[in-house]
């Protein structure tokens, strides 16, 4: 018996060895893979974003005349956004613009008056705001500023008697994210809360507590909004809401699709994000991009600490007749709603992972320089 047990043991602990030979080999290609596509980086020339017009199969770089520190601090995926008036990139005391239609590399940019440095697309123009809830708002086609929402901490404060930090240091509630209907109603994403406003601003209430940042999207008149339990749907323009898309975690990101969403949320036993549509409005949803999922060794690798992350979904967006998915290794590209993909061909830039916008049949890519 004991001759048998050390034979088998002969047998299991070489075939682990064999096995962590061959992960840290992998790591080691991977390395190499990455230092060879960041040697290919020209030096001396900006590579902050790029945009491409084909559907991705080129790409133009439009980083002339951004501010060079953005080449080496990267851009965070929420000081950015695309719409039909262009790209926004906010950064510093200011947003840079580029129009939609523009061929050359051509960038403007707008000082904010005040200490906003998030920003996000309305109605009638785009939003500037600070985690302590002072909003700005520049309406499409002038050039000035005005305050906005300048009673929302007084009334949130008054809804929401919550004693955490930024109640204890400011008195305020913090401000996350705002988000604007089609038909002008205004959300603020609060640090546990959900404020709503259906006349401009002028009153507040509370329409959903204990979620933090929520992130919503709208189509044909239902709301979806993430939260800690995956993604909430409302048919009342905010009043209500229920749970509709659950893995166990918490909701990612929401985004419109043509028919009805699309969205990505955290499997809390996996811990790797899953992507999910809905063709109903969001009422039914099919898991779609299994094959962009991180492959068994990686998870395995980044459990016994061979490597510090594998390769996640972190974003989805359409784009003409594309789905379009960021992961933190590549963007890639589906035509047929997400049963099969491509991964698409990058500029060869030093990064980890891409924020990804699309505006009408325009991709831009900005690759990320944090974690």
């Amino acid at each position: 018996m004991k001759n048998q047990k050390v034979k088998k043991l002969f047998v299991f602990v070489p075939a682990i060895l064999l096995v962590l030979f061959l992960l840290n080999s992998f790591v080691l290609k991977e390395k190499e893979a990455g230092k060879k596509k960041t040697e290919g980086t020209k030096s001396g020339l900006l590579n902050i974003v790029f945009r491409s017009t084909d559907g991705g199969e080129t790409w133009q770089n439009i980083s002339e005349g951004l501010p060079e520190n953005l080449q080496r601090e990267g851009v965070w995926s929420h000081g950015l956004f695309a719409n039909d008036h262009g790209l926004y990139l906010r950064t510093g005391n200011g947003v840079y613009h580029s129009a939609p239609n523009s061929t050359t590399s051509f960038w403007t940019k707008e000082i904010f008056p005040g200490k906003q440095r998030e920003i996000a697309p309305g109605k009638n123009g785009i939003f500037a705001y600070t985690f302590r809830g002072q909003f700005l708002q520049k309406i499409n086609g002038t050039s000035d500023w005005k305050p906005m929402y300048t009673n929302f901490q007084e009334q949130a404060v008054r809804i929401d008697k919550t004693i955490d930090w930024m109640y204890n240091n400011y008195k305020e509630r913090e401000v996350r994210s705002v988000f604007e209907t089609a038909g002008g109603t205004v959300f603020i994403s609060s640090n546990n809360m959900l404020f709503r406003s259906t006349n401009s601003g002028k009153t507040w209430e509370q329409v959903h507590v204990g979620d933090g940042s929520m992130k919503l999207a709208e189509s044909n008149g239902v709301i979806l909004a993430t939260n800690k339990d995956g993604i909430l749907r409302s048919t009342d323009n905010g009043q209500n809401w229920d749970q509709v898309l659950s893995e166990g975690g918490a909701g990612m990101t929401v985004e419109r699709i043509d028919g009805g969403f699309a969205a990505i949320v955290n499997n809390a036993i996996t811990h790797t994000n899953s992507m999910h549509i809905s063709l109903d409005s969001g009422k039914t949803w099919n898991a779609i991009g299994e094959e962009l999922q991180p492959s068994w060794n990686s998870l395995l690798m980044k459990k016994i600490g061979l490597i510090q992350s594998s390769s996640n979904i972190l974003s989805i967006k359409q784009m003409g007749k594309y789905l379009i998915c960021g992961r933190s290794d590549g963007i890639f590209r589906s035509s047929d709603m997400g049963k099969t993909w491509k991964q698409l061909v990058l500029p060869s830039v030093e990064n980890k992972g891409f924020n990804l916008s699309v505006s009408g049949n325009v991709i831009y890519i900005m690759p990320n320089k944090g974690c």
